[in-house]
């Protein structure tokens, strides 16, 4: 790839290209089988961020001694059967002792060179898409910290564990310009890179973004990841926000996000194709010409 992007592509003949990335991290949930499920889809999300289908994928662990083995052989079930409904394989793995339990998976998948649906592709005129509700990184934070309700975290683990496959697939069947995958830059970090790559600006409507359950109450009680603090310095300077966008959610939306939905750009007329094969996608914006800023709307 000539810019940076979500995975590394290499062009094999006309027709097939590879596509590899790789992603671990410690747990974000309490339950061993649905951490390994969660990692596993969020290693995998590059793959689709990129257009491609996941061809099979290698294990990744870090584990301690003092934890048995029961948990591991969970964390690598949920990871397995992530990666099976994916319609791939693990094709093995590696492991080291480590005082924090981390997991995640090096994955290669497979796209079409003329298909690859890269960062930078974005037009003036394209509608923006997301297809998975924010707000994973308070309601995790939340969990942590001993303030959740045990309805929104059950939800919250359903998102972080719906593949986007299904995205990545309208996204080759509605022509989309350009894709990327919502994770530890949250919205507003991943939508600056997508516009900036493609020099143009972003417009999202507040009233369009979705929320988990429970996701803004959280953050009204502060539970922010520290990556947030971080996110806002960097982003911060491209981001022009409404004069009804609060406080708040200027800062859940600078918020990472673990195994988030896809950010879509794509043509106007085929926004009704997408969306009837990915049920789960809200239009929340649109594309202009600019520089890369990301201008929220109140």
């Amino acid at each position: 790839m000539a810019k940076a992007d979500d995975a590394a592509v290499y062009q094999l003949n006309d027709q097939q290209a590879i596509v590899n990335t790789m992603d671990f991290f410690p747990p974000v949930v309490d339950d061993p089988y649905d951490f390994g499920a969660i990692a596993a889809a969020n290693a995998m999300s590059d793959i689709y961020a990129m257009g491609g289908q996941v061809l099979f994928a290698i294990n990744l662990v870090a584990f301690p001694d003092n934890l048995g083995m029961d948990v591991l052989s969970e964390i690598l079930r949920g990871g397995a059967e992530k990666v099976a409904e994916a319609g791939a394989v693990i094709a093995g793995g590696h492991s080291v002792n480590d005082k924090e339990p981390k997991y995640g998976l090096a994955v290669t998948g497979l796209v079409h060179p003329d298909k690859v649906k890269p960062k930078g592709g974005s037009e003036p005129g394209d509608v923006l898409l997301l297809t998975k509700p924010l707000g994973v990184g308070v309601v995790t934070t939340a969990l942590k910290n001993g303030i959740t309700d045990e309805a929104d975290v059950a939800v919250a683990v359903a998102s972080m564990k719906v593949l986007n496959k299904a995205a990545a697939e309208a996204a080759q069947l509605a022509q989309a310009h350009s894709l990327t995958d919502i994770t530890g830059f949250g919205l507003i970090g991943h939508a600056h890179e997508m516009a900036h790559l493609a020099e143009v600006d972003f417009h999202m409507e507040l009233e369009a973004l979705p929320w988990l359950p429970g996701a803004l109450r959280y953050g009204e009680q502060g539970a922010f990841p520290g990556g947030m603090g971080r996110n806002l310095e960097y982003f911060g300077p491209w981001t022009k926000f409404g004069p009804g966008v609060s406080q708040l959610v200027q800062d859940m939306l600078m918020t990472p996000e673990t195994s988030g939905g896809l950010l879509v750009a794509l043509p106007a007329d085929e926004v009704d194709t997408f969306m009837a094969h990915c049920e789960t996608a809200v239009r929340i914006g649109h594309v202009t010409t600019g520089e890369g800023f990301i201008h929220i709307h109140g």
